[in-house]
C-alpha cells in the first residue's frame, strides 16, 4: 500500500481518526497532507478580531484583556467573562456553571492562546460561547507543550469542527508530513520548470509549516496547478474519448419537417439564434456525438409576463388569459385570432419605459417594431434596443410605432351622449368617480367624443399639446387610456394629493379641442399617430411569462398602452432536424409541470406537423409524445409503443423517461432542460438508451439552462462542455436603489426607512414590507432532553443566547407594530400564503386599486405581483433570504415610470458573512453578477457533482471565479499533453495522480457529463 493511501487509524489511533473521518472526511494520510490551512496567524502580531465572520466555526489567536465571573439569577448562576483584544478589535468569551473554573485559572490578563469556537453576537459585540483553547505562553504548566509545537514564526489554521481544533488538526498533520516524501509528482517535468513550479514534496512541506509568506505563495501556486492540471486532463481526456465514439450524422435534410417548421414561424431568427443553430448544426453533422451547454434564454419563445396586457375588441385582456382562437387586435386595426399559446415558465423580464411614461414589460428576445431617422422602421429583439438605446447625443434613438385606433365594444349600454359623459366628469365629478366601462371600450368616435369633453371642460393648452389640470388619480388614468386608444400621447405627471396634470397630444388630423361642432370626430385616413420614444430599458427579475402566435400576415399585436409588437417563437429547431435524418429526439425535464409545459408548447408550435400518422396530421409531420411518472396505464402503454416503433419522433418527459422498459427506435438526441437538477447518472441512462435498435450509437447532448447558476458557472469555466451562450449582462444603469439598513448598528436607519415609506406614500405611491414569517405557528418545541450539560446550562443560564437565536420576523407582528407605530394613519394590510383564496385576492385587488398604502406580506409576493405604483420595499431579516430570492423580491417594485427603493434590513453585525452577501445583492442587478458572487462565498464544492455522486469535492486550494487564469493556462497545457498522448502512457505519475485525485467512479462521473 502506497504511503499516502496508509489509513489514518494506523498512524493517528482509532478516536482520533474516527472524528477526522466522520466530521471533517478525512480518511486517509494523503486526504490529511491535502487538507491545507485556511490562513496562517503569525507570532509577531496578533490576529484581526475585527474581521470575524458570524456563525462559523473560526480559530484566533488573542491575547486576555480582562477575565471576571458574573453572578445572575439572584446569585444562584454564574458565568465568566473573558475578553480578547488584538489592537483591531475586541471579542468576549463566556463561560457557564462549573465549565468556568479551570478557564478562570488559565485566562489571566496578559496571557496569549489560540481559541476555536462558533463566533455568535450578543448587544452589538462578537462572542464565543464555552470555546476550546490552548496557550501559547510559557506561563502556564499546560502550555509548554504548546509554545514547543509552536515555536514557529507563522502558525496554521486549519478548517476545523466542534469535535477537532485546529491546533489538534496540527498535531495530527505532524505526525503525517514524513509521508510527503512518498507524495507522486503528477506534473510532467517540463511543464513544472517552464511554470517555475515548487516540487510537490516541496509544496506540501511549505503549506503546513512555512517559515515565511514566500513559502505559502510558492506552495499555493504549485498545488493550485496540482488540482487544475489533473481535473483539465481528465475532462481533455473526456472530449478526446468523446470524439471517438461513434455517434450518427445528423445532417440537416432540406424539404423535411424543420422546413416546413421554418416556413410557419412569423418572424426571422435574430443574429444570436442563427449563431447558435449553426453551432448546434454542426455538431450534429460529425460522426461524434456532440455535447454542448446552450447557456441563456433558452425555452421555446419570446414572451411577455401573463399580467401584460393584450388588446382585444373588449379592450385589454392579461397574456395569461389568452387562448386559441381568442380575437385581437393587430397593428393596422383589423382582427385576428390566437391559433397558438406557449407557457414558457419563469424568465427574465424586462421593461420599456417610453417617453410618455408608460411602460411595457416583455422577456430579452421580444420583438419590437421601432424606428429611428438614421435607419427607418426596423424590427429588433429587447437586447438589441438595450445594447443601442441612445443615439450619439444622448438622447432616444427608437421610438415605437403607434397602433391604429380601432372600434371596440365592450358590450355595455351608452345611453348619454360621450361628449357630456366627458364634460360631466369633469365639471363635478368626485375623487374617485372614473369613466363607465361602456364608454371606456366604445367605438373610436364615442371615445374621442369623451375625450373631447372633458378637455373642453377641464383642459388647456400646453405648448404644442393640452393639459388637463388636476385630474383625480382615477380620472387621469381613464383620460391617459382614451388618449392612447385613439393613437396618440398622454403623459400624467402628479401633482397634490393624488392628482395628475395630464398632458396630451392627438395624432394629427384629429379636431382640436374645443366645444364639439358637428361631425363624427373621426381622424383624417391615413395620418400617423403620435410615435412615442423609447426612454428606458429596466431589468425586473423573473416571472412567469407566455408567447402567442396571430393568425394574422403581419403576425403583430398591440399589447400594454397601445403598443405593437411581434408575436414570436423560438423553436427546438434541433430536434427537428434530428426527426428529419430518421431519428428521435428526447427532452428531458426535471417536473412534471414543466414537461408537460414543453409538450404543450411544442405540439401547439408544430401544429399539424405534431400529428403525423393522425387525421388531419402534415405528410411530413411526426409524433409527439409526453412520458410522465403520473400518465394512465393505457396512455404509457401507447407511448412506449410510439417510441420503440419509431412512430413518435420526438419525446418530452421526465425520469420516467429513464426507467428500462423506455425503448426507442433510433435515439438521434438527447436534450436536458435546467441541467443542473439531474444527477449525471440520470442523464447517462438517458443516453445510453441511443443502441436500441442498432449498433451501440452515442446520442448527441444538448444540456440547457435558462438562468446562470453557481455550478454552471464553474463548469463553464472549466471547460468540459462546449458552450453556446444566448444571453447578454444586463444593462448597467439600475432603475431600483437597493440600501442595507444595519437596525442593530444604527437604529436610526431603520427609523429613517418607514420616514422614507411614509414619504412615498406621500407621493402617491405605495409599499411591501416582507417578513420571513406568518407569526400564527404554534409555539417551537422545546429543547430536546440529554443535552449536554454544558449546552444546558448554557440555555438555562445565557439570556444572550435566546436572544441571539430568536424566530424570524413576523407578517402578523411586523403589521400591528407598523400601524401603531412609525406607519401610523396609514392603510397597512396583509398577505401571506395560509389567507383563504379569496381574502388573498381581495387584498391584492385592494392594493392594485391604490386603496393601500403598505402590503406586509411574505414571499407570495415573490412572482407574478404587478402593481406599478409600489415603488417602496422594506425587506425584513433580509439575511435570512438567499440572493436569488432578494433578487426576485426587488423587482416587485419600480415597476411603474418611478423609480424603486429596496431597503435591505439586518441585524448581522457589519463583518458577518450575511452583510457581506447584502451588500452585494444592493451593489448590483445583474442576475450573472449575484451568480458569480454566490459562488464566490459558497466556493466550488459542488463543481463535481459530489452532492450527486456522494464523493467529497477535490477543489482544496483552487477557487474558480479568482482562478481563472491558472484554469485556462491548465486547459491549454493538458489539451496540448493529451492530444499527444492519449492513453498518458509517457506520464505514469500522472495517471496515478489522476487515479487517486479523480477515482475511477469520479471520472466516470465526469465523462457522463
Amino acid at each position: 500500500m502506497a504511503a499516502l493511501d496508509e489509513p489514518l487509524k494506523k498512524i493517528l489511533g482509532g478516536t482520533t481518526a474516527k472524528v477526522l473521518a466522520e466530521h471533517l472526511g478525512l480518511q486517509t494520510v494523503g486526504d490529511l497532507l491535502h487538507h491545507y490551512p485556511r490562513r496562517y496567524a503569525e507570532r509577531g502580531e496578533l490576529t484581526r478580531l475585527a474581521d470575524l465572520p458570524l456563525d462559523e466555526h473560526v480559530t484566533v489567536v488573542a491575547q486576555v484583556a480582562d477575565s471576571r465571573v458574573l453572578k445572575f439569577n439572584g446569585g444562584r448562576g454564574q458565568r465568566l467573562e473573558v475578553t480578547l483584544t488584538d489592537g483591531s478589535g475586541r471579542l468576549r468569551l463566556v463561560f457557564f456553571g462549573k465549565g468556568i473554573h479551570k478557564p478562570h485559572k488559565d485566562l489571566l490578563p496578559g496571557r496569549r492562546a489560540m481559541f476555536a469556537g462558533k463566533v455568535s453576537v450578543f448587544n452589538h459585540k462578537l462572542q464565543l460561547a464555552h470555546p476550546e483553547y490552548e496557550l501559547l505562553d510559557g506561563d502556564a504548566d499546560s502550555g509548554a507543550d504548546a509554545v514547543d509545537a509552536f515555536a514557529r514564526q507563522l502558525l496554521p489554521i486549519y478548517p476545523a469542527c466542534q469535535q477537532m481544533a485546529s491546533w489538534k488538526i496540527a498535531k495530527a498533520v505532524d505526525a503525517v508530513l514524513p509521508s510527503a516524501q512518498d507524495a507522486v509528482d503528477p506534473l510532467p517535468g517540463a511543464l513544472r520548470e517552464g511554470r517555475a513550479l515548487v516540487p510537490l514534496t516541496e509544496a506540501l512541506l511549505k503549506i503546513h509549516r512555512p517559515e515565511s509568506k514566500a513559502d505559502i505563495a510558492a506552495a499555493r501556486d504549485r498545488l493550485k496547478w496540482d488540482e487544475a492540471f489533473v481535473l483539465q486532463v481528465a475532462l481533455a481526456r473526456r472530449r478526446l474519448a468523446e470524439t471517438q465514439l461513434p455517434a450518427v450524422a445528423r445532417r440537416v435534410a432540406e424539404g423535411g419537417i424543420l422546413d416546413a417548421f421554418d416556413a410557419k414561424l412569423p418572424f426571422t431568427l435574430t443574429d444570436g439564434q442563427q449563431k447558435v443553430s449553426r453551432e448546434i448544426f454542426d455538431d450534429l453533422a460529425a460522426e461524434h456525438p456532440m455535447h454542448r451547454l446552450l447557456q441563456g434564454e433558452v425555452g421555446s419563445g419570446k414572451a411577455q409576463p401573463l399580467d401584460a396586457l393584450v388588446l382585444t375588441p373588449r379592450g385589454f385582456r392579461p397574456m395569461g388569459e389568452m387562448a386559441v382562437g381568442t380575437e385581437v387586435v393587430v397593428p393596422s386595426g383589423e382582427l385576428a385570432v390566437v391559433d397558438g399559446v406557449f407557457p414558457q415558465g419563469e424568465r427574465e423580464v424586462w421593461r420599456l419605459v417610453l417617453s410618455d411614461g408608460s411602460a411595457v414589460e416583455c422577456d430579452d428576445e421580444h420583438l419590437w417594431i421601432v424606428g429611428s431617422r438614421e435607419t427607418g422602421e426596423r424590427v429588433l429583439t429587447t437586447r438589441e434596443l438595450r445594447g443601442d438605446l441612445l443615439g450619439p447625443d444622448g438622447l432616444p434613438k427608437w421610438s415605437i410605432a403607434a397602433a391604429t385606433p380601432v372600434d371596440l365594444d365592450a358590450g355595455g349600454d351608452r345611453p348619454l351622449d360621450p361628449y357630456l359623459v366627458g364634460q360631466r366628469l369633469a365639471g363635478g365629478g368626485g375623487p374617485a368617480d372614473r369613466l363607465p366601462e361602456a364608454y371606456r371600450h366604445a367605438p373610436l368616435k364615442d371615445r374621442l367624443a369623451v375625450v373631447q369633453g372633458l378637455m373642453d371642460t377641464g383642459g388647456g393648452p400646453a405648448g404644442a399639446a393640452a393639459v388637463y389640470r388636476a385630474a383625480p388619480g382615477p380620472l387621469a388614468g381613464d383620460l391617459t387610456w382614451l388618449v392612447r386608444s385613439l393613437g396618440g400621447s398622454a403623459r400624467p405627471v402628479p401633482v397634490r394629493d393624488g392628482t395628475c396634470d395630464v398632458f396630451v397630444t392627438l395624432p394629427a388630423g384629429f379636431p382640436p379641442f374645443r366645444a364639439r361642432s358637428g361631425g363624427d370626430g373621426a381622424p383624417t385616413e391615413g395620418e400617423p399617430g403620435v410615435r412615442r420614444a423609447v426612454q428606458a430599458i429596466e431589468p425586473l427579475g423573473r416571472k412567469p411569462v407566455q408567447c402567442i402566435s396571430v393568425a394574422h400576415p403581419s403576425h403583430a399585436y398591440v399589447t400594454d398602452h397601445f403598443t405593437v409588437t411581434h408575436n414570436t417563437m423560438v423553436a427546438l429547431r434541433a430536434m427537428l432536424g434530428v426527426v428529419d435524418t430518421g431519428g428521435q429526439a428526447a427532452m428531458l425535464a426535471p417536473t412534471e409541470v414543466l414537461a408537460q409545459q414543453h409538450h404543450r408548447s411544442i405540439t401547439e408550435m408544430m401544429g399539424e406537423l405534431a400529428e403525423g400518422g393522425m387525421l388531419g396530421g402534415a405528410e411530413r409531420g411526426t409524433k409527439v409524445v409526453l412520458l410522465t411518472g403520473s400518465m394512465g396505464a393505457a396512455a404509457r402503454r401507447q407511448a412506449l409503443l410510439d417510441l420503440v416503433t419509431g412512430e413518435a419522433g420526438i419525446v418530452v418527459g421526465t425520469h420516467a423517461l429513464i426507467e428500462d422498459k423506455v425503448q426507442f427506435h433510433d435515439l438521434g438526441l438527447v436534450v436536458v432542460d435546467e441541467q443542473h437538477r439531474f444527477g449525471v447518472e440520470q442523464r447517462d441512462a438517458l443516453r445510453g438508451k441511443g443502441n436500441s435498435q442498432r449498433e451501440k450509437q452515442t446520442p448527441h447532448l444538448l444540456v440547457m439552462t435558462a438562468t446562470p447558476i453557481p455550478r454552471t458557472v464553474a463548469m463553464t469555466v472549466f471547460g468540459d462542455l462546449e458552450t453556446s451562450v444566448l444571453d447578454q449582462l444586463p444593462a448597467g444603469r439600475s432603475p431600483i436603489a437597493s440600501h442595507v439598513v444595519p437596525a442593530k448598528d444604527k437604529p436610526h436607519f431603520l427609523a429613517r426607512a418607514w420616514e422614507r415609506v411614509r414619504e412615498e406614500v406621500a407621493a402617491g405611491h405605495q409599499g411591501y414590507v416582507v417578513c420571513p414569517r406568518i407569526g400564527d405557528e404554534e409555539e417551537a418545541p422545546k429543547a430536546k432532553k440529554g443535552a449536554g450539560a454544558k449546552a444546558a446550562a448554557a440555555k438555562e443560564s445565557s439570556p444572550e443566547d435566546a436572544a441571539e437565536k430568536r424566530p424570524p420576523l413576523a407578517v402578523l407582528d411586523i403589521a400591528e407594530q407598523l400601524r401603531a407605530g412609525p406607519l401610523a394613519g396609514l392603510r397597512v394590510a396583509v398577505l401571506h400564503g395560509r389567507m383563504a383564496p379569496d381574502d388573498k385576492d381581495d387584498v391584492m385587488r385592494s392594493f392594485a386599486a391604490g386603496e393601500l398604502d403598505v402590503l406586509v406580506a411574505t414571499t407570495v409576493i415573490e412572482v407574478g405581483v404587478n402593481v406599478p405604483n409600489a415603488t417602496a420595499m422594506v425587506i425584513m431579516d433580509a439575511d435570512r433570504f438567499g440572493v436569488s430570492q432578494l433578487h426576485q423580491l426587488r423587482g416587485r417594485v419600480g415597476r411603474g415610470t418611478a423609480p424603486g427603493l429596496c431597503l435591505l434590513v439586518s441585524e448581522m453585525p457589519e463583518a458577518s458573512p450575511a452583510r457581506a452577501r447584502l451588500a452585494a445583492v444592493a451593489s448590483t442587478l445583474d442576475g450573472f453578477e449575484l451568480s458569480r458572487i454566490d459562488l464566490e462565498q459558497r466556493r466550488e464544492g459542488d463543481v463535481l457533482g459530489q452532492a450527486q455522486s456522494g464523493a467529497r469535492s477535490s477543489l482544496r486550494m483552487l477557487a474558480v471565479i479568482d482562478d481563472e487564469d491558472v484554469i485556462a493556462a491548465a486547459r491549454e497545457e493538458a489539451t496540448a499533453l493529451v492530444t499527444a498522448d492519449p492513453e498518458l502512457t509517457g506520464y505514469p505519475e500522472l495517471r496515478t495522480a489522476l487515479s487517486a485525485l479523480l477515482d475511477e467512479e469520479r471520472e466516470q462521473y465526469l465523462d457522463k457529463g
